[in-house]
């Protein structure tokens, strides 16, 4: 880099600095940390602010507090990004259609699955997708078959777009935390277009997903699988276990909290499927002049050219949450990922053993990734609150969902939250977190 400028060395680059203004010492950085750590260091010494009044969030139900790489921000907020929208003059836009590319190649990379779509709304919008993506394919319209132990808020997204057709949803319930195969088993047909299952489910527990899918497949059906992207660093990738449709929530994947949005919706498939899929997908080919260019290969909605025969309507997320993603992933790359997902798993089991040695109860026995139903020995109303006055966000409190869980699963939920434990999460954090609740 000297050679490339003309100068010898970094005294000389420096030679128009004045003397009086350059620092006549060592920095004295100490050891070198993570970036992670850097961050968290500098947000310590921020919260020293009177103004400050920063919380610890160990909150779960679907959008989580997990680190984001500078890097993210700093690409994402570049002008070329950040003012692209859906491209609809597609040609034109070759910076936007290739990030997209890229997009969809790392969903495919972490999903194992065959092909991705330029992102969806969200989480809940995705599972909806999905479900009438599998009835376009099966040809059946009468049953869609869901776990209890998918996120309620996707449910009821669900059963709002089925209200108007004649399509039956079944709820097979869940009261110990994940599915009995037997119940499944019972209502799964050769009218059912789908079998939707979450892993990990709302309640932080791992299905037997293998398996369902393959009793998906015995029926004739699709099996869907929503997915939390941040666990398949460490959990098997739903395309090695023969998942159909994988959907998620992608907010994970460098997309901060923000009051509720905006969220990146995710969905891939088998390749046999593409042209079932929702939205539009961008695809890679060479111009006249033989040079790699990017373009829309599928533009499945009624105000393009499919008119009537629209897979679907649903306007695509805003780019910049796909482009926020594919920096995320290849900033973190696969050790980055496992990482994140180890430290998040570890973090969750110590803080849940931490606790119930302090008289709280986990009411489902199922293994869990980075989240736990928890119940408390006093209101949880009292703990909550107790929780945020001495610095820590948790829940949220499963009373606000009761509505949306058969009888026995609302006993086993009664008085209880959800706390979902992030790479973030340091050991101290979690040590004050139970030194504040142990009272």
């Amino acid at each position: 880099m000297l050679d490339a400028i003309g100068v010898s060395s970094i005294d000389e680059l420096f030679n128009t600095i004045p003397e009086n203004f350059r620092l006549g010492r060592d920095l004295n950085l100490g050891d070198h940390v993570s970036e992670m750590e850097l961050t968290a260091q500098i947000q310590q010494l921020a919260r020293q602010n009177a103004s400050s009044s920063s919380h610890v969030c160990l909150m779960g139900g679907g959008a989580y507090d997990h680190f984001i790489p500078a890097v993210v921000d700093e690409i994402a907020s570049r002008g070329e990004y950040y003012t692209a929208y859906t491209p609809y003059q597609a040609e034109a836009s070759q910076g936007s259609l290739q990030t997209f590319f890229e997009f969809q190649s790392l969903i495919c990379a972490l999903t194992g699955m065959d092909v991705a779509n330029a992102s969806l709304y969200e989480g809940g919008t995705s599972v909806s997708e999905a479900a009438f993506m599998a009835m376009r394919v099966t040809r059946r319209h009468k049953k869609v078959v869901v776990l209890e132990s998918v996120h309620p808020e996707y449910r009821q997204t669900l059963q709002t777009y089925l209200q108007n057709l004649e399509t039956e949803l079944v709820v097979v319930p869940t009261p110990s935390g994940t599915v009995d195969l037997k119940q499944v088993a019972a209502v799964m047909d050769k009218e059912t277009a789908c079998l939707i299952v979450q892993q990990p489910n709302f309640f932080g527990s791992l299905e037997q997903a293998a398996e369902l899918t393959r009793m998906a497949k015995e029926a004739g059906a699709l099996s869907i699988v929503s997915v939390d992207p941040l666990s398949l660093g460490v959990l098997k990738r739903p395309g090695t276990y023969g998942a159909d449709i994988v959907v998620a929530e992608g907010q994970g994947l460098g997309i901060p909290l923000q009051f509720g949005g905006p969220f990146l919706g995710i969905l891939a498939c088998d390749e046999k499927y593409v042209r079932r899929m929702p939205g539009r997908l961008i695809g890679k080919t060479t111009d006249s002049k033989g040079e790699d260019c990017y373009v829309l290969n599928l533009q499945a909605r009624e105000q393009h050219i499919r008119r009537d025969k629209a897979t679907s309507n649903i306007c695509t997320n805003q780019g910049l949450m796909a482009i926020r993603a594919t920096v995320y992933l290849s900033s973190m790359g696969p050790k980055g990922m496992q990482e994140a997902g180890k430290r998040s798993c570890q973090g969750a089991h110590y803080l849940v053993n931490q606790l119930k040695a302090n008289g709280w109860k986990a009411p489902f026995a199922a293994p869990y990734f980075k989240e736990c139903v928890l119940t408390p020995p006093a209101s949880v109303s009292e703990v909550v609150t107790q929780a945020q006055e001495g610095g820590f966000l948790v829940g949220p409190v499963l009373d606000r969902f009761t509505d949306a869980f058969c009888e026995e699963t609302q006993e086993q939920l009664q008085n209880s939250l959800l706390l979902a434990v992030t790479e973030k999460r340091t050991l101290e954090e979690l040590d004050q977190l139970v030194g504040v609740l142990a009272s």
